[in-house]
C-alpha cells in the first residue's frame, strides 16, 4: 500500500473531537438500551445516561490533562518520567493487550451482527476474517489519512441515526414512558455504571495528543468529543423506550437495530432501512477498529522498537482473529464484552488517573 504524503502531519482540535466521538460510538450504541432498561423503570434511564456520560466526561478530561502535561512525548515516555522505565514497560504492554482485546471484540461484533441481519448463510468466521483483512489493509497505510477518515464518516453516521429516530417517532406511545421519575437513585446509579462501561474510547487521547497542533486543547477536545455520543445515547434511549417500552427493551439483544427495522420511509425507495443503518454503523466500527489497531501497534512499538509497523500487523492479525473467535455463542460474546469493559476501567481509566495524581504530587511535567 503506497502512502500519500501529507503536508500537515498534525491534527486540529476539531479533528480530535470527531476522532474521539467516532471511537466511542461503537458496539455499545447497539446494546446499551437493554442494560439500562434492566436496571431502571420506564423512561428514567435517560437520567442514568446523563450521569454516566458526565462521569466519562470527567474521566476523559482528566486523561486529557495527563496527556497535555507532556505534549511532545509518547505514552511510554511520560509514564517512564512519572514512575520509571520498568513500570513504563509494564503499563504500556498492558495497554497494548487491552487494545488487542478491543479490536478482537469489535471485529467479532461485526461478524455476529452481519450474520444475524445480513448474511444469514455465511459463516461468522468468514465475515469476521473479511472485515479484519480490510482493517489490516487500512492500518498499513498513513496514520493521518486513517484519522482524517473520521471527518468523512461521522456526519453520515449521525445523519442516518437521526433519520431513523425521526421516522420512528410516529410509533411512540405515551403509555410506554410513564410513570416519570419512579426510579430511586441507587438504581439510577446502577444504570449509569452500564453507560460508563459502554463508552470506552476517550483513552485514545493518551496517545494522540502528541499529534495535535494545540495539545493544550486535549481536555477540551475530549469533553466535546464525548458530548456527541452522550446526546446520541440519550435520544436513542428515549425513542426506544417510547416505541418498545422498557419491558420489551430488556429482552432485545440489539434494541437500536430493532428500532431501525421498524422504519418505513415514505415513497418506499428504501425498503430495508436496517440494512442502510447497519452499513453506516459498519463505517463507525471500521474507524473504531483501525484506531484501536493503530494504538496497539503504537504501544507495542514503544516497547519493542526493532520491529516495523508492517511486521506488527502480520504478527497481531492472527492473534486478534483467534481471540475474536473464542466466544462460541452470543452469551459468551456479551460476557467477553462485559469483562473487557471492566479491564478497560482498570487499564485505561484507573491507572492513568493514578499516574496523573503521582505527576501532580511530584511536579513532573514536560520540561523534566
Amino acid at each position: 500500500m503506497n502512502n500519500v504524503p501529507y503536508a500537515d502531519q498534525k491534527i486540529r482540535t476539531r479533528e480530535m473531537v470527531i476522532i474521539i466521538a467516532n471511537a466511542v460510538i461503537g458496539v455499545g450504541i447497539l446494546t446499551f438500551p437493554r442494560s439500562i432498561a434492566k436496571e431502571t423503570d420506564a423512561f428514567d434511564g435517560w437520567i442514568s445516561v446523563l450521569i454516566g456520560g458526565a462521569a466519562v466526561c470527567l474521566i476523559g478530561w482528566l486523561l486529557g490533562k495527563l496527556a497535555s502535561r507532556f505534549p511532545t512525548r509518547t505514552y511510554f515516555d511520560y509514564v517512564a518520567l512519572i514512575v520509571g522505565r520498568p513500570f513504563a514497560y509494564l503499563l504500556t504492554l498492558l495497554f497494548g493487550v487491552y487494545s488487542i482485546l478491543m479490536v478482537s471484540f469489535e471485529v467479532r461484533a461485526v461478524g455476529n451482527i452481519a450474520k444475524q441481519y445480513l448474511f444469514t448463510n455465511t459463516p461468522v468466521e468468514m465475515i469476521t476474517l473479511a472485515f479484519l483483512l480490510i482493517v489490516q489493509y487500512a492500518v498499513a497505510g498513513s496514520r493521518m489519512a486513517l484519522l482524517r477518515l473520521n471527518l468523512i464518516f461521522l456526519p453520515i453516521v449521525l445523519l442516518v441515526i437521526l433519520m431513523v429516530q425521526m421516522y420512528t417517532l410516529r410509533f411512540l406511545e405515551w403509555e410506554n414512558v410513564r410513570p416519570f421519575f419512579s426510579t430511586d437513585w441507587t438504581t439510577l446509579l446502577k444504570g449509569a455504571k452500564g453507560v460508563t462501561l459502554s463508552m470506552s474510547g476517550p483513552e485514545i487521547v493518551l496517545f494522540y495528543t502528541l499529534l495535535m497542533k494545540r495539545p493544550q486543547d486535549a481536555p477540551k477536545s475530549v469533553i466535546l468529543g464525548l458530548a456527541i455520543p452522550v446526546l446520541l445515547y440519550m435520544t436513542i434511549y428515549m425513542v426506544i423506550i417510547g416505541v418498545f417500552s422498557a419491558a420489551v427493551a430488556r429482552n432485545l439483544t440489539f434494541p437500536t437495530i430493532e428500532l431501525a427495522k421498524g422504519v418505513e420511509v415514505p415513497g418506499g425507495f428504501i425498503e430495508r432501512v436496517e440494512s442502510l443503518f447497519f452499513t453506516i454503523w459498519i463505517m463507525t466500527i471500521f474507524n473504531t477498529c483501525t484506531i484501536w489497531f493503530d494504538l496497539t501497534i503504537t504501544a507495542l512499538r514503544s516497547v519493542f522498537t526493532r520491529l516495523s509497523k508492517f511486521a506488527w500487523i502480520l504478527i497481531l492479525s492472527p492473534i486478534i482473529y483467534l481471540i475474536a473467535m473464542q466466544p462460541q455463542n452470543q452469551v459468551e460474546f456479551l460476557t467477553f464484552g462485559d469483562r473487557l469493559s471492566y479491564i478497560g476501567v482498570v487499564i485505561a481509566y484507573a491507572i492513568p488517573l493514578l499516574l496523573l495524581t503521582i505527576a501532580k504530587l511530584r511536579g513532573v511535567k514536560e520540561s523534566d
